[in-house]
């Protein structure tokens, strides 16, 4: 575990302090916004005590709703990338910021209250002078609170285009690489740690000097966020991969083909976007305009089907495409050759010592096997259950484990077969065999760009770029590719463009 660790700092180092840097930002945007909104809210509120309980109970009920639904909703709303992560932490870091702030405020002895009045201080001079500073200890306990939730929360942003360690932790989660996960979880922890010393070290200064501080802080993050805004590109196309290593080969090889015609178009990748729900929310709202995506998928959940799903490959891609521009007004665009679908995996020693090629294979050998499958294949009517009834299979166990755990199990002799996606890199690595589904039981999975409709109007030549594609890719030529990226930790850039090189696709 250590080598790999070590492995994965010394190759993938520039991605490392890229997602430091974002998370720190965004911490620090959030943290600093937060308090600007929270603590003058605490501070009028003091002496109104109905309103202030009701601010209470407000911001509670704020934390209490889940942070991916609130991503999710506030794409629609502002986009994707850092601003709705930013708007996401600053809703649950006012709650602590606010609680303490308001309870150290109205929490002081009101004979030191009495004392300030009769000497004839004026409110601002009390309130800076005597208040905040009795109220400091428990200010600065909740900017605490507030930063180590925002450190841990902020690892989401990943799963909206918003950077940060929490590329690694999710991408660590997928493909089980707990090396990855590690790294991700390390540096996040250290930056909450770092960030609690900070604010003690902040708390030893003086209300006005804390003040000068605060406020420099909003101008310098304000100024950053408008050069950026400023100095965003015009023109840009945005294309977005969902996690893993294959969405991000993809994507780099449409960046590849886009300014091989066209060089002068400005193309922004957005990497490790998170799920379906997010990124294509994203292409709606016009924030993406390209992702890979799977003529299942597209079926399967994002349009309505009346029917059937066909199981031929160009019936489904043609009732996927047809469906997708009238529910949605998207296009996608003509598919690759590979198909990154459902299928049962076994060791390559069992598939040659019992003759095993096609699902049907399997028949004769089941009764005398155990399977382990993901709870969801298991229990889902187009998984297993319907499988089972397609093929009259009928293994001697079944026993239910996490994804990321099955094809360890089956490597290490603790199962014989499990559900696999067909381009997994694992079937390389643990020299897996995937089984034919000759009855043709699962739908068709072709990968294919989905295109938001507006961006090929506006730049037509797109199409013509992407569908080089058309007909490409095999499944051993994804499986290689996702091995070199996944075990092998190559940049996803540099096998996508190898690839393209030598297929003739760009010189």
């Amino acid at each position: 575990m250590f080598n790999d660790m070590m492995h994965i700092l010394t190759t993938q180092s520039g991605d490392i302090l890229t997602a430091l840097r974002e998370h720190i930002l965004l911490s620090l945007m959030a943290i600093v916004i937060a308090t600007v909104i929270a603590l003058p809210l605490a501070i009028a509120l003091m002496n109104h005590r109905r309103a202030g309980e009701w601010v209470l109970q407000v911001a509670g009920v704020i934390q209490t709703i889940p942070s991916l639904a609130i991503l999710g909703a506030l794409i629609p709303l502002v986009g994707i990338g850092t601003v709705p992560a930013v708007i996401a932490l600053v809703l649950y870091a006012i709650m602590p910021i606010f609680q303490n702030a308001y309870a150290g405020l109205t929490g002081i002895d009101p004979i030191l209250l009495e004392a300030a009045d009769a000497f004839g201080l004026s409110k601002r001079f009390k309130l800076f002078r005597v208040q905040l500073p009795l109220a400091l200890p428990m200010i600065m306990s909740g900017l605490r609170i507030a930063m180590v939730m925002i450190i841990g929360t902020a690892t989401l942003a990943a799963l909206i285009g918003g950077g940060g360690l929490g590329t690694f932790i999710m991408l660590g989660i997928q493909t089980n690489n707990n090396a990855e996960l590690l790294i991700g979880a390390i540096l996040s922890a250290a930056l909450a740690l770092a960030f609690s010393w900070g604010i003690r070290l902040l708390s030893k200064l003086s209300v006005r000097r804390i003040g000068v501080l605060l406020v420099s802080a909003v101008v310098i993050i304000g100024g950053f966020a408008g050069y950026r805004a400023i100095n965003q590109p015009a023109g840009t196309i945005t294309i977005a991969g969902k996690l893993g290593g294959e969405p991000e080969i993809l994507i780099n090889m449409y960046k590849d083909l886009i300014q091989a015609d066209n060089p002068k178009m400005d193309v922004q990748l957005k990497p490790n976007f998170g799920g379906t729900t997010f990124i294509f929310k994203a292409l709606q709202g016009g924030q993406v305009d390209v992702y890979p995506e799977f003529t299942g998928t597209v079926l399967q959940s994002l349009v309505k089907v009346k029917g059937s799903i066909s199981h031929d490959k160009q019936t489904a891609y043609k009732q996927a495409k047809t469906l997708i521009k009238q529910q949605h007004n998207l296009d996608l665009l003509e598919p690759m050759k590979y198909e990154n679908t459902y299928g049962l995996a076994v060791r390559q020693a069992d598939a040659k010592r019992y003759h095993l090629q096609t699902t049907s294979d399997l028949l004769r050998q089941s009764a005398q096997m155990t399977a382990g499958f993901d709870p969801d294949f298991y229990k889902l009517s187009d998984g297993y259950p319907g499988l089972k009834k397609a093929y009259g299979l009928n293994f001697k166990n079944i026993v239910q484990m996490e994804s990321s755990l099955r094809y360890e199990a089956l490597a290490n002799k603790q199962i014989d077969v499990t559900d696999a996606y067909t381009t997994d890199p694992q079937l390389k690595q643990d020299h897996l065999v995937t089984l034919a589904d000759d009855k043709h039981f699962f739908p068709p999975y072709q990968g294919a760009p989905l295109v938001n409709d507006k961006t090929l109007q506006k730049y037509p030549g797109i199409a013509k770029s992407l569908n080089k594609l058309s007909g490409k890719i095999t499944n051993q030529d994804m499986i290689e590719m996702n091995y070199q990226v996944t075990v092998q930790h190559k940049k996803a850039a540099q096998v996508a463009r190898t690839y393209l090189v030598k297929r003739g696709l760009i010189q």
